[in-house]
């Protein structure tokens, strides 16, 4: 799986998440190295790096400022689907690493 200039957008997410659904990840994807930008909604400037399995799992960590002023980091696991249409859908499991330290789920979906 390659995740190389997809475009990915929340639909779904817990409620402690800071993604909303105005929030774009731009990934890049060279061999198992994946990274992204991200920003909109609640997130002014966000990274991630991570490594793609062969089943195109993502195991990453992110760092992002909200729009409080606040840095926030985390770590997150990444399951791949694959809708009808061919888009992929992203099904996360991630917990926070500053802060509050609780976990969550998000959904993300191919635009």
């Amino acid at each position: 799986m390659n995740y190389n200039e997809k475009r990915f957008r929340p639909i779904s997410g817990s409620d402690n998440s800071e993604t909303t659904q105005e929030t774009i990840f731009e990934y890049h994807q060279t061999g198992q190295i994946l990274s992204a930008d991200y920003s909109g909604g609640n997130i002014v400037k966000g990274q991630l790096i991570g490594l793609v399995a062969d089943n195109g799992t993502i195991e990453m960590r992110y760092q992002q400022i909200n729009v409080n002023n606040e840095l926030m980091t985390g770590e997150c696991t990444s399951v791949p689907e694959t809708m009808g249409n061919g888009k992929l859908r992203l099904h996360e499991t991630w917990v926070w690493t500053s802060g509050d330290r609780s976990k969550g789920q998000s959904i993300l979906e191919e635009i």
